[in-house]
């Protein structure tokens, strides 16, 4: 049992690395007012985009819904960022004009920005200030975000609305209605938490299933005030009011179960002015389910496992091993790039893996006996049984080998990352959280089968594990960030996405005269969201302690 508790001891030492101190997400809401359009007959389509800066770059994080012709609009869809305390975070927000008949930014309109730091929201919890366009002031428009940290409690609700018998607005159809629910702040100000969307012509609509974090619906408070809302669409964007009523988290609980909860949709001046007016329709919550969010140490605590398995590049790109220019030149008092980023990783993720075996792969070189060229060669050379005791272990494995290769190519790592995801799809058969497998690929080079790759990798974001990748040398590595889908969303050749982003790449040039700790910090920043998004997402639970000691024996 002594082991167990060491892996949670170095566990929880290594998590100052490993998970930053970002515990806190914070929830952005956007909205803006007077924004001016260039077409003076038509109020435009504003859309916000949230960027961050990274490197000197903007990037996209996410954009809002399409308010149709509105200059006041509220937004319905948070942004949810992390928070780090210890770093600039600078965001860029963009309204841009989407015309409805193309939804990329190609014809959409610039209306202005706004440039700002996290820490500034957060500070001032609300921050509003004028839009800018090229540099000046675009009209009279500005923009507030408000800001709300996700404490504690990340579960939320799935919710699914429908109506029937609403008031008719319309004089040539039926209503179309949307539903808006508000909470009510302790300052009685109102918060917009979802907008449904618009169910045309229909007198009983049934609204799309929504999810909302219980933080968002109701500041973790069952009893706090919900006001909800009916309104007809128009597509001037003067909707007609049908009626509202109000309810509590608590009450909506109910829906549970496959019950539902009812209420009458009430017009205040029909009910004052009309003696029979009893509704101006009936709301119904037809289910409201809970999700329960698990936290990284969660299903690390419940004894996942992080399988940590490296490939290393051998093309000839590198240089030839004796010549001390050579990338995996064995320098006798300084490690080169290759040892020092495997060591950086690998020191950290050897915590969480309690037999310290770890696969170490080659590729791109020709291998004894017969001198064929291979992309997934184990380094110890034994195909049965290519894990190496310890980082230390895999560092020996690849001094010892390098003599015995012959560097040559081409560098293609889709071999390497389809022969993890073949274990990763074989843990998926037991549908609990027992192994998430992180491969460190090592690479001087631009990669030769980007086709492949491509595949390996959306086929790869369905199962259980993340690619690292770490450009060594100076090599153009442009080509790699396009795996990385921060700046988009990456698709295999035929076009399908991935489910979630899983690949992380870092030119080790940037870190050459940093810590070890801050290649690793960066690298392995974004595992732990990973871990979390895949399981939550599969509604795999953490597996608890005394399942974990009693499924496996541990050696004493």
């Amino acid at each position: 049992m002594k082991k167990m508790s060491n892996i949670y001891e170095s566990a929880a030492n290594t998590l100052g690395i490993f998970n930053s101190p970002c515990l806190t997400k914070v929830e952005l809401r956007v909205a803006c007012k007077g924004i001016s359009d260039r077409d003076a007959l038509s109020k435009p389509d504003p859309c916000v985009i949230l960027k961050m800066q990274s490197h000197g770059q903007w990037f996209e994080v996410d954009r809002t819904e399409v308010i149709r012709t509105c200059i006041n609009p509220v937004f319905s869809k948070l942004f949810t960022v992390d928070f780090y305390f210890e770093e600039v975070q600078r965001l860029r927000f963009e309204v841009h004009d989407i015309s409805s008949n193309h939804n990329g930014l190609k014809e959409a309109d610039f209306l202005g920005g706004m440039e700002c730091t996290l820490g500034q929201i957060v500070s001032q919890r609300k921050l509003s200030k004028s839009l800018l366009k090229h540099g000046n002031t675009a009209g009279k428009s500005s923009i507030t975000v408000i800001a709300e940290e996700l404490s504690g409690n990340d579960d939320y609700v799935e919710l699914s609305f429908s109506a029937r018998k609403l008031d008719d607005k319309d004089f040539f159809s039926k209503s179309d209605p949307f539903l808006e629910i508000f909470r009510v702040n302790d300052d009685a100000t109102q918060q917009l938490v979802h907008r449904t969307e618009v169910v045309m012509n229909n007198l009983n609509p049934v609204w799309k299933t929504f999810k909302v974090s219980v933080n968002s619906l109701c500041s973790g408070d069952q009893d706090r005030k919900l006001k909800c809302i009916v309104w007809d669409w128009d597509s001037n964007g003067k909707h007609d009011f049908i009626g509202e009523f109000s309810s509590t988290f608590k009450e909506m609980r109910g829906a549970m179960e496959g019950r539902q909860v009812q209420w009458e949709c009430i017009n205040p001046k029909y009910k004052a002015k009309k003696k029979n007016y009893k509704n101006s329709g009936i709301v119904i919550l037809n289910q409201c389910k809970i999700h329960k969010m698990h936290s990284f140490l969660d299903y690390i605590m419940g004894g996942c496992q992080i399988q940590f398995t490296v490939a290393i590049d051998f093309t000839a790109s590198n240089g030839d091993p004796r010549n001390s220019c050579s990338l995996h030149y064995i320098h006798p008092y300084q490690p080169n790039e290759y040892l020092k980023a495997l060591v950086a990783v690998g020191e950290i993720c050897q915590d969480y893996d309690s037999d310290k075996m770890f696969p170490a792969f080659g590729f791109g070189a020709r291998i004894p006996p017969e001198y064929k060229v291979s992309h997934d060669f184990a380094i110890n050379f034994n195909e049965d049984n290519p894990e190496c005791a310890g980082i230390q272990g895999v560092v020996e494995a690849y001094q010892s080998c390098l003599p015995k290769l012959q560097l040559y190519g081409p560098t293609n790592i889709a071999p390497i990352i389809q022969k993890v995801a073949k274990s990763a799809s074989e843990e998926t058969n037991t549908k609990e959280a027992s192994q998430y497998f992180i491969l460190l690929i090592l690479t001087d080079g631009v990669i030769t089968d980007m086709a492949d790759t491509r595949e390996a990798i959306v086929h790869a974001s369905h199962l259980p594990m993340s690619v690292i990748i770490v450009g060594v040398g100076n090599a153009d590595f442009s080509d790699m960030q396009m795996l990385d889908g921060d700046d988009g969303i990456l698709r295999s050749p035929k076009g399908e996405p991935v489910l979630r982003d899983i690949v992380q790449f870092v030119p080790f040039r940037n870190f050459k005269h940093a810590s070890p700790a801050a290649l690793a910090k960066s690298v392995l920043a974004e595992v732990p969201n990973q871990v979390v998004d895949y399981y939550n997402g599969k509604g795999i639970k953490p597996k608890c302690m005394s399942e974990y000691e009693s499924s496996r024996t541990l050696a004493p």
